[in-house]
């Protein structure tokens, strides 16, 4: 484990402790500091290479316009990172459920 001054980060996620900080400091900064983010899918495979990044951010409120929320994070990480590719799966008690998220809470890893 990495200590980080936001929570234990395993090392298994392929990013460094400075990009951790970013995302979550671009997710506090643009959904609120109470949004929880989470890292999941193939950064999370040590024998994967490359990849983009799958970020399942949580709200505790209702957001009014949850695509313009995604992809002002997913541009605002993209940019943090080297363009690197960033996907934003979001939820919040106004949206749908849906399978990705459940998914994404079980496997995913808290920033």
């Amino acid at each position: 484990m990495i200590e980080s001054p936001y929570r234990f980060i395993p090392r298994r996620m392929r990013l460094r402790p400075e990009q951790l900080a970013r995302i979550r400091a671009i997710v506090s900064e643009l959904a609120g500091p109470q949004a929880q983010v989470r890292l999941f899918g193939s950064r999370l495979d040590d024998s994967a290479r490359g990849g983009d990044l799958d970020l399942f951010v949580e709200l505790s409120r209702p957001v009014d316009e949850p695509a313009l929320l995604m992809a002002r994070i997913a541009g605002r990480v993209s940019r943090a990172l080297d363009d690197r590719k960033v996907d934003v799966v979001l939820a919040a008690p106004n949206l749908a459920p849906l399978p990705i998220h459940e998914q994404a809470r079980r496997e995913g890893v808290l920033l």
